[in-house]
């Protein structure tokens, strides 16, 4: 699928460099675009991993300071 965007020269800039040799901007930016996808998808289950902890924290410690009396 093709799709045209408009980019600042700066940012036109900042993909060329990280553009590998023999690569394409296309790539580029599809492998950038990627890596933010995943990286927002790691960030949003440690969110959702430290609400879980959060929430249970209470019970955890109660818990935790119970096997230190042994």
């Amino acid at each position: 699928m093709k799709t045209s965007i408009t980019l600042s020269e700066e940012i036109i800039a900042a993909i060329d460099r990280l553009t590998r040799k023999g690569g394409s901007r296309s790539e580029t930016i599809e492998r950038l675009l990627k890596q933010s996808f995943t990286a927002e998808a790691r960030r949003a289950r440690d969110r959702k991993d430290l609400q879980i902890i959060n929430d249970n924290a209470e019970t955890l410690n109660e818990e935790a300071e119970d096997v230190l009396t042994y």
